[in-house]
């Protein structure tokens, strides 16, 4: 398949959806449609309101449940923002939720995976009976529509299909579970990968989900308009866009670069999403190379899990590994988070190595990027184009990081100290 060549302008994904999604799917069924939060690049505020009308006087009920994973709640102002509902839409038809997964009373356990299950699907890197929690709202629904973009992602290959349920609307267990899992497997292990244990891992839990599930799914430009859209069934859905986004959104370098200065757009607002800066490029930053994620506008390290990270700070993968009792008991999720920021590198002999030097440049202060692991510099000290078109001297630009992956055409690329 070739690269495609254009993109469907905004004005015609109308027709687009009109085209592909069976509305005869949804009739007389209480529909929950699942979405991502505004840290995605999407169309959604044009394919929203597309899909209300359309389904509208054909479902029982309809119902939108933003897939937040552990990130912050959404305002109703902003999830209104986010789908194209007007402030003067009564949105009576209607109802706006977001996933509470640290709400024991919003989540409902709905199998488990066993211990024999966990080993076989992840290849024997991690074994364990684990509980699998959803929103409760999945329970009360006859359809779960995920409509959500795909791209490279750094824990389970490609995001999109079911990774909307898990982690986008689970519980903990199962998300630090397979969180750890990736970051076991490491970022440049899986990351661009279509079969990795991590999806497996997803998709078999998805499979306990008793309410019919469908997927509308779609690969995005920069300016979110979209190269191709899908409909379907999570897996065959999600399978589709996967092969546009491989075309579309990893790019090729013949050569490692020596700095990178990855610019965070203002949609990461703090390091938890802006870590997608240095997940997205490492495998193109040499051995000993720095990389700078700019983002002047970032001011948190994370509001959900900040005082966790504070606590840990970052570290390479081996750090937590050869010292497991005295982090085994700390949320595996921020775990994995933390080693996929610092990137590959060893722990040998008390000594930790990180392969490359991770410079954050941005409103969190100096004191605070030194105790948690990480360079700091002062964004204002930063002239972005001095960094443009000095390729040639192993310095690259990249403008808006984050969802493009960059790769050597020699492959995926590993380093010392990860395997």
């Amino acid at each position: 398949m070739s690269t495609p060549l254009s993109t469907i302008p905004l004005t015609g994904i109308c027709q687009k959806l009109h085209d592909i999604v069976d509305v005869e799917d949804f009739r007389d069924q209480r529909v929950l449609v699942i979405v991502p939060d505004s840290t995605r690049t999407a169309p959604m505020h044009v394919m929203f309101p597309v899909l209300r009308e359309q389904l509208r006087g054909v479902v029982r009920s309809l119902d939108v449940l933003v897939a937040l994973g552990t990130h912050p709640p959404m305002s109703e102002l902003q999830i209104r923002s986010l789908l194209g509902i007007a402030a003067d839409d009564s949105c009576e038809d209607v109802g706006l939720h977001n996933h509470e997964w640290d709400n024991p009373d919003a989540l409902a356990t709905i199998g488990t995976l066993t211990e024999q299950e966990t080993r076989e699907l992840s290849n024997g890197v991690l074994a364990m009976e684990v509980p699998v929690e959803i929103n409760r709202r999945i329970v009360d629904c006859d359809t779960a529509l995920v409509v959500g973009p795909v791209f490279p992602h750094e824990v389970v290959g490609f995001s999109g299909g079911n990774k909307y349920f898990f982690p986008g609307i689970s519980g903990p267990r199962l998300l630090n579970f397979f969180h750890w899992l990736g970051a076991l497997i490491t970022n440049v292990g899986i990351i661009g990968i279509q079969d990795t244990p991590v999806r497996r891992v997803v998709d078999r839990a998805a499979k306990l989900i008793k309410a019919k599930r469908r997927c509308l799914t779609f690969v995005v430009a920069a300016d979110a308009t979209p190269y191709d859209m899908f409909y379907g069934s999570p897996e065959v859905a999600w399978k589709q866009a996967c092969e546009v986004s491989a075309q579309v959104h990893i790019k090729r370098f013949d050569r490692p670069y020596r700095r990178v200065l990855s610019c965070a757009p203002e949609m990461y607002d703090e390091l938890w999403v802006a870590g997608k800066c240095m997940y997205k490029l490492e495998p193109i930053v040499e051995d000993g190379g720095e990389l700078i994620i700019y983002a002047p506008h970032m001011k948190d390290i994370s509001v959900t899990h900040g005082k966790v990270i504070s606590e840990i700070g970052y570290h390479v993968r081996d750090y937590f590994t050869k010292q497991w009792d005295q982090f085994k008991d700390y949320p595996w999720g921020v775990l994995a988070h933390s080693s996929h920021v610092r990137g590959s590198g060893e722990f040998v002999g008390g000594v930790e190595k990180p392969r490359v030097t991770v410079t954050l440049a941005s409103q969190i202060p100096e004191e605070v990027c030194r105790k948690i692991n990480l360079a700091w510099r002062d964004p204002a000290s930063i002239d972005i184009e001095a960094f443009a078109n000095r390729e040639d001297e192993g310095v690259l630009l990249v403008r808006k990081a984050g969802e493009h992956l960059h790769r050597l055409h020699d492959g995926i690329g590993t380093h010392p100290g990860q395997s």
